[in-house]
């Protein structure tokens, strides 16, 4: 009985944990793959345009922690990247993706990014 009862306890306690750990992921649901990808294309085509000097983007993930970009992102204050022509065409997917690059890669994330 005592058995059964403490495998029992330990299957719960699992269960717990990875439901925990799933629930945890406070970030985004973009493709931060895509996201890095549609924000250097956003650059390169406003450096074309003559919108910036460089194509190389000046603000990299590393730059701010996560909630720095949370209040960015969700308040769609995009001045600082410059080229605002370009951010207000934009789809909501395509700033949702950028967003869960910068996000995911963010200066307190475990893997800091930059767009060098």
């Amino acid at each position: 009985m005592f058995k059964k009862l403490t495998a029992v306890m330990i299957i719960i306690m699992f269960s717990i944990v990875t439901l925990s750990v799933a629930l945890a992921s406070e970030g985004p649901d973009g493709n931060k793959r895509k996201g890095k990808y549609t924000y250097r294309k956003v650059y390169k085509a406003c450096a074309e345009a003559g919108g910036i000097e460089s194509a190389t983007p000046k603000i990299s993930p590393a730059d701010k922690k996560k909630a720095e970009w949370k209040d960015i992102f969700e308040n769609k204050t995009f001045d600082e990247f410059g080229c605002t022509d370009y951010w207000s065409g934009l789809s909501d997917k395509d700033i949702l993706d950028i967003y869960s690059y910068f996000f995911n890669y963010a200066a307190d994330s475990p893997t800091p990014a930059t767009c060098k």
